[in-house]
């Protein structure tokens, strides 16, 4: 900056002012140090900027598996809110591991982050500790409650329900669901179980252990095992709930292989409206959980803590999603 301000005759801080955008400078002012910059080569220290500043422009975004459509397509969402706004993601991938959800709270990286956006799969309410953190956090999905930092979430419960009701609504009365977690009580699967238990109790149904079927982890694999798996056993079914759309989409493929009619003999619907369900055979009925939503919600929140610095910024909030019932061919049938 010493070389940029000698050639083009100005002090060090109006250089300063140019490369950071600063508006009242004489139009010819500007001309020269932007002539000296070109031909000097010069190019900002950031590092050393954003050191001054206290910022980085850097948030962090972890999430369980790229590898799922949904989580994928939420960090594709989370990137292109924060690029609006001027800031970078940086995305991390736990695997669903504790000691990486750790990690990621706890870890050198977030040194470099002025805030981070997580999506925790394995911590809970007993690890409350754990995200009292010094920096801004946001956390999204159903795992944590009441933790201090801001939650974006979906209405899971409301969702489920509104799923199931749409089977019902076609006078389907069998209605498998498939990815459930025995014994979990925090946590999407048993928030979208009791969605699905609570249609089918105002509906006058009994909730048939034989139709509930596990999951442990939602991949299109696990779907298609529990789909087949209730086909071996010759369970009455005539429609299927995927907690998820890859699940759903498993259930899709198996019945395909079985050569059963969809939706004439079992209807599908899954939950996440990922990409992919729109040009699936069928196409695949799902729920929208409101994923651009919950992006820029959660982009927002981290950047208003950033912005409030070591000001207090305010007790943390909880902020609730939209979501849409998307009904397509794999329920309504062809031409839907």
């Amino acid at each position: 900056m010493h070389d940029v301000a000698a050639r083009a005759g100005v002090s060090i801080k109006t250089v300063s002012n140019v490369l950071n955008g600063y508006p009242y400078i004489r139009p010819a002012t500007r001309d020269r140090v932007e002539a000296a910059i070109a031909d000097l080569g010069y190019q900002m220290n950031v590092s050393a900027r954003n050191l001054r500043r206290g910022r980085t422009d850097l948030v962090g975004l972890a999430v369980p598996e790229l590898s799922l459509p949904y989580f994928a397509e939420l960090a594709d969402s989370v990137i292109r809110a924060a690029e609006a706004r001027g800031v970078t993601v940086v995305v991390e991938q736990t695997g669903s591991v504790r000691e990486r959800e750790l990690e990621v709270l706890r870890g050198p990286r977030r040194q470099f982050t002025d805030g981070l956006i997580f999506s925790p799969l394995e911590l809970g309410p007993g690890d409350l500790e754990a995200f009292a953190v010094d920096y801004p956090l946001v956390l999204l999905g159903e795992r944590v409650f009441d933790a201090p930092a801001d939650h974006v979430t979906m209405d899971n419960v409301a969702a489920a329900r509104a799923a199931t009701q749409h089977l019902l609504d076609l006078g389907r009365r069998r209605i498998a669901v498939v990815g459930a977690h025995p014994g979990e009580s925090v946590g999407s699967a048993a928030l979208r179980v009791q969605g699905y238990r609570e249609a089918l109790a105002a509906a006058g149904l009994p909730v048939r252990p034989e139709l509930v079927r596990e999951a442990g982890l939602w991949h299109r694999s696990t779907g298609a095992e529990a789909t087949s798996a209730l086909l071996d056993e010759g369970v009455e079914v005539d429609a299927i709930f995927g907690l998820n759309d890859a699940l759903a989409l498993g259930a899709l493929h198996a019945l395909h292989d079985r050569r059963v009619d969809v939706p004439g003999r079992i209807a599908v619907i899954g939950f996440d409206d990922v990409e992919e369900t729109a040009f699936s055979s069928p196409t695949l009925s799902t729920i929208a959980p409101g994923r651009d939503q919950i992006a820029r919600t959660a982009v927002d929140l981290v950047l208003a803590r950033v912005a409030a610095g070591g000001e207090d910024p305010g007790p943390p909030r909880r902020v609730v999603a939209d979501f849409a019932l998307v009904a397509r061919a794999s329920t309504l049938g062809a031409g839907a």
